[in-house]
């Protein structure tokens, strides 16, 4: 692991945040125990945050087995939050965007988008078309100008990305009025103060775009990145969804012990020789200096 800081006294915090969509599954439970070793060793208070911007998928019953199974891993949180407690947050947002130029009204189907190298790119197509950004059935965008964005990442070290290459302008709200991930992680985490933010190399690719717009939003300084690697299998091949079906709760259900389960996600994390229980004590000593693969 990469020398983190300064993360600034009142910005250490960190936070998990799952969305309530489904339930956890193996690799949920290795980010959190990453979040929590890592947030823990640098001195941030953790937050559980429920991310249920997709309230078509968001379920009550999952943010409940999420609490729960995360207590019954052992990993406490020094405070709750969900998104829609407060979604006024984004609407003041996009208004504070709007008055600076950055956003325009978009009513492009998913269809136009084109497959750039690596993900979805949009063109930009409604920049200058002057629609209506507040009209219920019009999308949100942000303007994404060339130019790179460079940021040191706590696992990865230095990294450089182009989000006009990557994505072109960023969608904030879809043409259904439900704000996007990009847009209310960013929201979320310049409110609530985070200053250290752990996850998965699967969201590497969302950090530079994030990092425009926080700098959109006011934020001087972007938050601290660290990027843990994806679950791998023995022989160091990364495990696809298929090999996450049983969830948790499933996985109690027949017996298994928190203890199983950490030392399961150790092991697929390359921190451990053998797949044996292991206690979150352990979990946490092997985290903290990072990511020494087993040799």
């Amino acid at each position: 692991m990469q020398v983190l800081g300064p993360i600034a006294p009142a910005l250490r915090v960190t936070r998990f945040a799952p969305s309530p969509t489904g339930h956890l599954h193996l690799g949920h439970a290795a980010s959190a125990l990453c979040v929590d070793a890592w947030g823990r060793a640098l001195g941030c208070a953790c937050l559980l945050r429920i991310e249920d911007h997709d309230r078509g998928r968001s379920r009550a019953a999952f943010e409940a087995a999420i609490v729960d199974e995360l207590a019954w891993l052992g990993i406490a949180y020094d405070a709750f939050k969900r998104q829609s407690d407060e979604p006024e947050r984004y609407a003041q947002a996009l208004e504070r965007l709007a008055a600076a130029g950055h956003i325009y009204g978009c009513d492009c189907p998913r269809a136009r988008l084109r497959m750039g190298p690596q993900e979805l790119l949009y063109d930009g197509h409604c920049r200058a078309r002057g629609l209506d950004w507040r009209r219920a059935d019009v999308g949100v965008r942000f303007r994404v100008d060339e130019g790179a964005v460079a940021f040191v990442d706590g696992v990865l070290g230095p990294q450089t990305q182009a989000p006009s290459a990557q994505c072109g302008d960023i969608l904030l709200r879809d043409r259904h009025g439900n704000y996007t991930y990009q847009f209310a992680v960013v929201v979320d985490d310049l409110a609530q103060g985070i200053g250290l933010v752990v996850r998965g190399e699967d969201l590497l690719a969302s950090t530079g775009r994030q990092i425009l717009l926080g700098r959109a939003l006011g934020r001087a300084a972007p938050p601290v990145f660290a990027h843990h690697p994806l679950l791998v299998d023995g022989d160091g091949r990364k495990l696809g969804k298929r090999f996450f079906s049983e969830s948790l709760s499933e996985r109690r259900a027949r017996g298994d012990t928190p203890e199983a389960v950490i030392g399961e996600a150790l092991w697929r994390l390359g921190l451990r020789a053998v797949d044996a229980p292991a206690a979150l004590a352990e979990a946490t000593a092997l985290l903290t200096p990072g990511f020494p693969r087993h040799g």
